[in-house]
């Protein structure tokens, strides 16, 4: 059977982590969403760098754009909105027959804003209206003032990918922002059924930055490498299930709140020692999502291993990050230093799409 309609029936949602117009016009996305089960779909800075800088469909609309006395992200917005409305639109059945639990689109807002957080609710309002899609997610990253704004989105009713998170006490402080909200819209009388989030703990980098730690370290420490990203994953999901399936979340549970599903970003093995599937078969689990990029999905559906994995060896998970603090490494610096490096990564990216567009 198809790997990827495997994982569907472990309760796990494939999303592709990419989008041009070569997947839309070719039909591509339109066949991963019909034969292989694919039920969203997320986006970023570089992955629309990438998809205007290859010119392919876009060299006609950019040129028509640069005629017009828009600003250079006013014109990547042009580009990019149809585009975003067109998966959508390619989704919304999904988003229908799964009662809104799937079939997304994520978009992000300006990197620009990260450290401003009614720049970013004013983004994330005025992005939701432009691509006017039911399924749509505003992706925020989780930085100090993308709290305030998740909050204040959440709020509003708008539906939320909260980006860059790279430490449990990232989930931790995300998931505290959307109870917040959820809890502020309901104050409010809003619907809480009608809004939507998951959380995408990034997962090579930590492996990355930590696998660096270890070496510098030595001796017995070596045998740690390549481990980190999955227990810190098996232990956000054990707290996932502790806060969204416990007593405290009964009452908004009531009221039609979904839980905030955990999204495991960043699955492209970086180092090439280890299996190109590490953030994906030992990951499966319900209420979760795998966002892959083009060669993951096609590592899995060609030799993926398909079984409930993501609730086995937790406390071995424990005992890994225990080994970790002995060793002096601090896991909520590695996050705080990633997610810093990864807000760089999508300025440099957006500032190269502005270019693009100028």
């Amino acid at each position: 059977m198809n790997p990827l309609l495997q994982v569907r029936q472990h309760g796990q949602q494939i999303w592709l982590d990419n989008l041009s117009r070569t997947l839309l016009n070719d039909g591509h996305l339109a066949r991963f969403i019909a034969d292989d089960g694919v039920a969203g779909v997320t986006t970023n800075p570089a992955i629309f760098h990438k998809a205007i800088a290859g010119k392919r469909y876009y060299e006609d609309d950019l040129a028509t754009l640069k005629q017009q006395a828009l600003s250079p992200e006013a014109r990547y917005e042009a580009l990019v909105i149809p585009d975003v409305q067109r998966a959508c639109d390619l989704l919304a059945p999904v988003h229908r027959d799964s009662g809104g639990t799937a079939g997304y689109v994520s978009l992000e807002v300006s990197p620009a804003l990260a450290h401003d957080a009614e720049g970013t609710v004013a983004a994330g309002l005025r992005l939701k209206a432009a691509v006017d899609r039911a399924n749509l997610l505003i992706k925020v990253p989780a930085t100090t003032s993308g709290l305030t704004a998740i909050e204040h989105l959440i709020g509003a009713g708008v539906s939320v990918n909260v980006t860059l998170m790279f430490s449990l006490a990232h989930c931790d402080a995300v998931a505290e922002a959307y109870l917040r909200g959820l809890r502020r819209l309901q104050d409010a009388g809003g619907d809480v059924s009608k809004v939507m989030s998951v959380a995408s703990l990034f997962l090579s980098r930590v492996d990355t930055l930590v696998d660096t730690l270890l070496e510098d370290r030595g001796g017995d420490l070596l045998s740690l490498r390549g481990q980190t990203a999955v227990a810190m994953a098996r232990l956000a999901y054990e707290a996932y299930q502790e806060r969204f399936h416990g007593a405290g979340f009964e009452g908004l549970a009531k009221a039609g709140a979904r839980p905030q599903y955990m999204l495991w970003a960043s699955t492209g093995t970086k180092n090439p020692a280890y299996s190109d599937l590490l953030y994906v078969e030992p990951l499966i689990g319900p209420e979760t999502i795998n966002t892959l990029p083009d060669a993951t999905l096609a590592a899995l559906l060609d030799h993926g291993r398909v079984a409930d994995t993501l609730e086995t060896e937790v406390e071995q998970a424990a005992q890994h990050f225990t080994a970790l603090a002995a060793a002096g490494i601090d896991l909520v610096a590695v996050g705080e230093q990633l997610q810093q490096e990864g807000l760089k990564q999508f300025e440099q990216a957006f500032a190269g799409l502005l270019e693009l567009t100028a």
